[in-house]
């Protein structure tokens, strides 16, 4: 089944003590470019996640954020410089000496910030780690359930498409044999038309014919290009990342199809031709998005 690049995800979960909150979104890209936005205490995981998401994604520009709230508690330590904020007591107590009012208050020293210090509790990184997975984990299961439904739409309209090109190609081998008719049929009245009364010679009428009828032979081509319809069908059942294959296989489908238009040399197969070819370029820009 195929898979679209583009996608959303996200995961709300509270695990011991943590509130996670984790959302995954992703755009077609030529290759695999995975950006991690987490609280900077939490950098350790960086790298962990992006592993995670390679099980995930193979191909597409994938921005992750995760975000984590302690509920009881807090993760921060604050302690108090008693030393620096005694200096500030006696400071505004020499302060008061000179026949100020005396209001030194606990909120009058908090005021000076560099009295404390705030650091961050020692954490767990692995069982850290662990919690955060988690919620990642169920993000991309979510994730990869819209990329999935996005995909089989669009595996329905490239089969739409390719189903048309396949009446269209039905057409073309139908009218191919018409043309080198109408090529006897024309050569011999414009001979006639040339020598009147005179016997045509029907061993050059023949040669000619057989010469046109090579030169505008597309059998080759049209059972090249089935082949290549029939492999891009076939590519579509697999449940591995297959964008890159699909577009070398639609190159060789527009190749065949554009020597099928020069070689016919007929109005009917031309314009039967750029249908086709419109088709081609309607599932190349569908593929773009295809994992």
């Amino acid at each position: 089944m195929l898979k679209s690049m583009t996608g959303f995800g996200r995961c709300e979960l509270v695990i011991d003590n943590f509130t996670l909150n984790v959302q995954i979104r992703s755009v077609n890209h030529r290759y695999m470019d995975c950006s991690v936005r987490i609280p900077r205490c939490y950098n350790f995981i960086e790298d962990k996640i992006r592993q995670t998401a390679s099980e995930y994604i193979s191909r597409g520009k994938i921005e992750i954020s995760v975000s984590i709230k302690e509920q009881e508690g807090d993760d921060k330590v604050i302690t108090l410089n008693q030393a620096l904020a005694q200096n500030y007591i006696n400071v505004l107590k020499e302060l008061a000496a000179l026949g100020i009012e005396d209001d030194i208050k606990v909120s009058t020293v908090a005021r000076y910030s560099d009295i404390f210090s705030v650091e961050y509790k020692e954490i767990d990184e692995e069982k850290m780690f662990e919690i955060i997975n988690t919620a990642l984990i169920a993000a991309f299961d979510d994730f990869n359930r819209m990329r999935s439904e996005e995909g089989a739409r669009l595996e329905a309209n490239i089969l739409s498409h390719l189903d048309f090109i396949s009446g269209e190609l039905e057409k073309i081998e139908a009218r191919s044999p018409e043309t080198v008719r109408q090529y006897r049929e024309n050569l011999e009245a414009k001979i006639r038309e040339l020598i009147e009364d005179t016997a045509v010679d029907e061993n050059r009428l023949i040669t000619e014919t057989a010469i046109f009828a090579d030169k505008v032979a597309i059998d080759e081509e049209t059972v090249r290009l089935r082949s290549h319809m029939k492999a891009f069908k076939n590519a579509i059942k697999t449940d591995k990342p297959i964008g890159k294959k699909l577009d070398f296989i639609i190159q060789e489908m527009n190749r065949e199809t554009n020597t099928i238009g020069s070689k016919a040399n007929d109005i009917e197969i031309a314009s039967m031709v750029v249908e086709i070819k419109s088709e081609i370029e309607k599932i190349r820009e569908q593929i773009q998005n295809i994992e």
